[in-house]
């Protein structure tokens, strides 16, 4: 199965009528000033889950099908140069004086279409991301007969795959806002978009999931999972209630043909909200950072770590606001201000949420033991984190001549000293210190956790391994089955449970 997303692209050659004789306003980056904050119409009353069955929809499909709408966007995809000098007299005598037009690099237009909503009666648009990333020209559609506008991106987020478009209008439907707090699996919905262009549709279904995340997708992830029939066009389309308030916006679907598989995905509007607000008055999102690199606690390390629920720290940044109040990697974090910390993602969504500044009661468990922190967060730092590998990452030292293989924990696993060499061949500073794999057994227990080469181990059963003599020895001493080890690798550090009675 793969994820996909709602847009529907299509291709056409570059020419003056494929522009649509200026029904596009051209933008080439972000408008990032000031606006006056958004006023939303919000409606946070929560339904009667005990009322009986309707037989039609259709009032409430009214109320909110006007504040939905069609968005087009296109960019062109510049002609790759050509390997040859079509210039060069020595060609163009081939060709006898003129080069043929099929050889003659072109521009292509990609044309994209989807779906947004209108939340406010003066041309604020909410839409995903993706539907408008890299356009060079906007254009939104509404009502029918369609009526275009020319549409400016106001900002978006990446992150979330959140975006606000302005229209210059006026007296627009701006739709109600509901609670997406407030859903409940089981809960019946309703999906309003422009599925493959055709115009116009709602299809129904019911709240599946809640807090659906680890799907890859974006950053911050805390999808609503519902089973109703979302197809490409319906990206940044409404997600409603029976009261018809917009819960949620449309994003993506899990299905291998890339058409409706009854299993979609649609941003929380509380969330979108967020964004959006955020978007328009300062014209970015601004995150708060707590410098850690948390990762899931799984049952194999519950034992390790002294608790069965929370967010493993595998990393702590030096400097950073964690790594001043005293946390260590080693740590679990089980709640922020008293809110419960179910996993890795629900710490990222919980300090995401917050803003930079903010002063937090951080609860962590080392070695079995409560302790809390209090910690102002501060800005995420300009650069991206490197890139997270798939979890993973020997007990046998690598020489010039390999060593025989250990019979410890590690059985199957071969490493070596981290040398200059390796330092640069790795990207780590010349103070990194650790034994690097250069060699796992396909079969082993450590193969089936992970462990890959290139991966430096620096601490194996809490002990810290400084190179590939101390990864021997701890590896020997240990006869199994079970051992936990921190490696490191692409610059970010993960554990891994290794287990050779599985």
């Amino acid at each position: 199965m793969k994820l996909t997303f709602f847009t529907r692209s299509t291709f056409a050659i570059l020419s003056v009528a494929a522009l649509g004789g200026g029904a596009f306003a051209l933008w080439a980056a972000d408008n990032h000033g000031v606006h006056a904050p958004l006023k939303f119409q919000i409606d946070t009353k929560a339904i009667d889950r005990d009322a009986g069955a309707r037989v039609s929809y259709a009032s409430i499909v009214k109320k909110a099908a006007p504040s939905v709408v069609y968005i087009s966007s296109s960019k062109t995809l510049r002609a790759p140069r050509m390997s040859i000098d079509l210039n060069d007299p020595a060609i163009r005598r081939f060709f006898g004086g003129q080069i043929p037009g099929s050889l003659q690099p072109r521009n292509l237009t990609q044309e994209s279409l989807g779906s947004g909503v209108i939340v406010s009666n003066d041309g604020y648009i909410l839409t995903n991301n993706h539907v408008i990333d890299g356009a060079d020209e906007v254009t939104v559609s509404i009502g029918e007969p369609r009526k275009d506008y020319p549409a400016t991106v106001v900002g978006r987020d990446a992150k979330v795959d959140v975006a606000v478009l302005k229209i210059d209008a006026s007296g627009l439907p701006a739709v109600t806002l509901g609670d997406s707090d407030q859903l409940q699996v089981g809960d019946t919905v309703f999906a309003i978009g422009n599925p493959f262009g055709i115009g116009m549709t709602v299809t129904h279904g019911i709240v599946s999931a809640l807090g659906r995340g680890g799907l890859g997708i974006e950053a911050y992830e805390d999808f609503i999972q519902t089973d109703a029939a979302i197809n490409p066009g319906n990206s940044g389309g409404a997600l409603i209630d029976t009261q018809g308030r917009v819960v949620g916006l449309n994003t993506a679907i899990l299905s291998e043909s890339g058409a409706s598989n009854g299993v979609s995905f649609a941003i929380p509007v509380n969330l979108a909200r967020s964004i959006a607000d955020q978007l328009v008055s300062k014209g970015k999102v601004d995150r708060a950072f707590l410098g850690v690199g948390p990762q899931d606690l799984t049952s194999d390390f519950a034992a390790e770590f002294g608790t069965a629920q929370g967010a493993l720290l595998a990393e702590v940044l030096p400097g950073s606001p964690a790594d001043n109040a005293g946390l260590k990697h080693g740590d679990v974090i089980t709640k922020i201000n008293g809110e419960e910390i179910a996993d890795a993602r629900h710490l990222t969504l919980a300090v995401g949420n917050l803003s930079p500044g903010t002063a937090v009661s951080v609860e962590y468990v080392r070695d079995g033991k409560t302790h809390t922190a209090k910690i102002e967060l501060a800005p995420q730092p300009g650069q991206t984190s490197p890139v997270r590998n798939r979890p993973g990452g020997g007990a046998t030292r690598s020489n010039p001549a390999p060593a025989p293989k250990e019979d410890g924990v590690l059985n199957g696993v071969t490493v070596a000293d981290l040398t200059p060499q390796y330092r640069a061949q790795l990207q780590l500073p010349r103070t990194a210190t650790g034994a690097v794999v250069t060699q796992v057994d396909p079969a082993s227990a450590s193969a089936r956790a992970g462990l890959a080469p290139g991966d430096v181990i620096t601490e194996l059963d809490r002990h810290v391994v400084d190179n590939a003599d101390q990864a021997v020895k701890l590896s020997s001493e240990n006869k199994g089955p079970k051992a936990v080890v921190l490696v490191t690798r692409n610059g970010s550090s993960h554990y891994l449970a290794i287990d050779e009675s599985k």
